[in-house]
């Protein structure tokens, strides 16, 4: 398996920026449903929970995929050549 300059192979590096950025999405997506709701823009609102709602789904089946490629002792960083 080709690595990165992280050191880490692409597949599980690709799977933990997918989640990271799906749940920092989440989380500033709340915000965005109250300035929508606070604007009484409810039809708005209910779009930006729709999007959160599928950025949460999207980060579970990442941790998903991760524990099904075996955890840390799979997440390591790789040592010497790659």
């Amino acid at each position: 398996m080709a690595t990165g300059e992280t050191g880490f192979d692409d597949v599980h590096y690709d799977l933990i920026s997918v989640q990271y950025h799906a749940l920092k999405g989440g989380h500033d997506y709340g915000q965005y449903v109250r300035d929508a709701r606070n604007a009484g823009l409810d039809d708005v609102a209910a779009f930006f929970e729709q999007v959160m709602a599928e950025d949460s789904a999207r980060a579970k089946q990442c941790h998903e995929f991760l524990r099904q490629l075996g955890g840390t002792a799979n997440t390591e960083p790789k040592t010497g050549p790659a």
